[in-house]
């Protein structure tokens, strides 16, 4: 095969991809993913990290104030996102009922050198987003009133421990688990099965619009032009793979070891797309072959899940910078499949060009 021959069909159909419908759609469905997730991580710190949702927020949040006057209210001037009011409890608990403050705190008259606890109340409107904000700016208000209380009771702190006591955030796991589980894994292998889908459109197009004699009155050979197209196919995986992940180290998503992330999603990704081209030179019709090929991933998947060093769990377990050095054997592995299934493509290619009438050259 000539390698010029490959590089100009390649770069044709890369040209060409914008009038592809598969890769417009599949990159509007990417964004959407993105986008999605980036409200739904929202709402998830909300559950299960609020202290991190802290971050998201630039508002300024009032708060009522009621019972006795204590060192509390030095602490609350000190934020500019929290502005105090001074009521009664009773008015207190109404203004929150209508939203017109985001929370009540409530200081009982104790001394701040009494023997007991200091009882603060924080209540604060459940089942809310903007209360885990609230909750997290407060604790770090009584966590600042706190050091004066250990200040003043220092030599009895051992005796007489100042507890507080904040609402319980629950147990559940840590939102980024979501996105590390999920969304990570979802996002670099999105291309390889798109860029799979697509190289059985580029092939069946050529059998469905009868171009083929015009393409092969050229000096490419079948091929060539189909080893073209693959190459055209490939080249988008570890493209697109990177930019996500650049796109999540930018919000702030620390992913390790990017660089074997791709490699493991672009053995992964020619593996399906030396499949893709199997199933498109067989059937070469697009429904048939792309039916055929989906079922197939799926049971490809599948089998691939009940193996403990999937490729998935691999990117996961890279990405957070626990994998072990055996991921390196698994894509020794996965690379030589994907070459012996290279040389069995390469046979077939051969064999379909010359039994077709349209492709005797």
């Amino acid at each position: 095969m000539n390698a010029r021959h490959i590089g100009i069909v390649a770069k044709k159909e890369l040209l060409g991809l914008s009038a592809e419908k598969t890769i417009v759609f599949a990159i509007l469905l990417q964004v959407f993913i993105a986008m999605f997730s980036s409200f739904l991580m929202v709402g998830l710190t909300a559950m299960y990290d609020p202290e991190a949702l802290e971050g998201y927020s630039t508002a300024t949040y009032g708060v009522g104030y009621a019972g006795a006057d204590s060192a509390l209210i030095d602490e609350f001037k000190k934020r500019d996102d929290l502005i105090l009011y001074r009521m009664d409890l009773s008015t207190a608990l109404a203004a929150l009922r209508d939203r017109n403050v985001a929370a009540v705190v409530y200081v009982p008259d104790t001394s701040p050198d009494a023997e007991g606890p200091v009882a603060i109340t924080l209540y604060l409107i459940q089942n809310d987003l903007q209360s885990s904000v609230i909750n997290v700016k407060i604790k770090e208000v009584l966590q600042g009133y706190e050091r004066e209380l250990r200040e003043v009771r220092a030599d009895r702190m051992t005796a007489f421990p100042v507890g507080l006591n904040f609402p319980d955030a629950g147990d559940a796991e840590n939102f980024y688990e979501f996105v590390y589980g999920l969304l990570l894994p979802l996002l670099v292998f999105l291309p390889a099965i798109v860029s799979a889908a697509l190289i059985i459109d580029l092939i069946t197009e050529e059998y469905q619009r009868q171009t083929l004699d015009t393409l092969l009155s050229t000096p490419v050979t079948f091929t060539e032009m189909v080893a073209g197209k693959i190459a055209a196919c490939f080249a988008i995986v570890p493209v697109q793979a990177g930019v996500w992940i650049l796109l999540l180290e930018l919000n702030g998503i620390a992913v390790a070891n990017a660089v074997p992330i791709l490699l493991h999603v672009s053995a992964a990704g020619l593996f399906l797309i030396l499949l893709g081209t199997a199933v498109a030179l067989h059937y070469r019709e697009r429904t048939s072959a792309q039916f055929v090929f989906s079922t197939g991933l799926v049971v490809v998947f599948l089998l691939a899940m009940a193996i403990p060093y999937n490729p998935l769990n691999i990117v996961v377990r890279l990405a957070v910078g626990t994998a072990d050095p055996v991921h390196w054997l698994i894509l020794l592995l996965v690379s030589s499949a994907t070459v012996l299934l290279a040389f069995a493509v390469a046979a077939y290619g051969r064999q379909v060009g010359e039994i077709s009438p349209t492709t005797v050259r």
